[in-house]
């Protein structure tokens, strides 16, 4: 399937790895210019030599190392050279999630940390190129949350709360006025994936549940339907879809990648 957006372009956040990676790398086989941003310099140039690679050099891929839940790397990213400024087609925002723990040890500083990065960061980034995309007739943004948004896993506190703001503003902001011009925005809510992400967390529950890491592995695998953890190529070919024109008439939703695990209904 032609996903009708080559030659379009994209920024994408956390995209060194994991599942910012996998939508970075999709969205470019598909043909989209991809600004790909993470903090890490290193792994993240790695990751761009080897998606231009992969692409045969087709599209233009372009690396930030910035940390961009601060306004001095946003400016960086409308600012960097080769880049379309803040003329972006696609926008997906994704940020490493605050760590595991219990509630009771968070202070205010922890909440707040938190909230800038898995929430206000993502609303920034919206502000500052949803109405040229509604202005070009064409937009799409896709904010990477959590499963945890449906079903809140108690030792992700930080992350429930934080992502949960996010997506009562994109209930509202996905129906505004822009609806009508082109522009969706949706939440891609990704289950348990084979990232950093569920080896930095799996220490913790596996603590507090008297188990190993690969005893609690095992069992969390055997728990999803599908019997195994996703992998970020097939999370990326959602964000992808997401993208596309095909999806034109989606918008505000949240759509769960998690392997069947979630059990209700609705």
């Amino acid at each position: 399937m032609d996903l009708g957006i080559a030659g379009k372009w994209a920024l994408v956040g956390g995209a060194s790895k994991g599942l910012g990676w996998g939508c970075a790398r999709a969205l470019a086989l598909e043909g989209v210019n991809v600004v790909m941003v993470a903090r890490g310099a290193e792994v993240l140039n790695k990751a761009v030599e080897d998606l231009r690679a992969e692409t045969g050099g087709q599209v233009q891929l372009i690396a930030v190392a910035v940390d961009i839940t601060t306004e001095a790397g946003r400016e960086a990213i409308w600012n960097v050279a080769g880049g379309p400024g803040k003329d972006y087609d696609i926008l997906v925002t994704n940020a490493g999630g605050p760590p595991p723990g219990d509630f009771r040890d968070w202070n205010r500083e922890a909440w707040m940390k938190a909230i800038d990065s898995n929430m206000l960061t993502p609303i920034e980034l919206i502000k500052a190129t949803v109405d040229r995309m509604a202005a070009r007739g064409f937009g799409r943004i896709v904010n990477i949350t959590s499963s945890a948004v449906k079903a809140p896993i108690d030792v992700l506190g930080l992350s429930n709360g934080a992502r949960s703001g996010l997506t009562g503003f994109v209930a509202g902001a996905s129906r505004s006025a822009i609806a009508a011009k082109g522009v969706t925005i949706n939440n891609l809510l990704p289950g348990k994936f084979d990232t950093d992400r569920i080896r930095a967390t799996l220490p913790a529950m596996a603590q507090k549940q008297g188990k190993t890491v690969e005893e609690l592995r095992v069992i969390q695998q055997a728990q999803i339907p599908a019997g195994r953890y996703g992998n970020p190529q097939e999370f990326g070919a959602i964000c992808a879809f997401l993208c596309s024109q095909h999806a034109a008439y989606m918008t505000g939703q949240n759509v769960l990648a998690d392997g069947g695990s979630y059990a209700g209904t609705y």
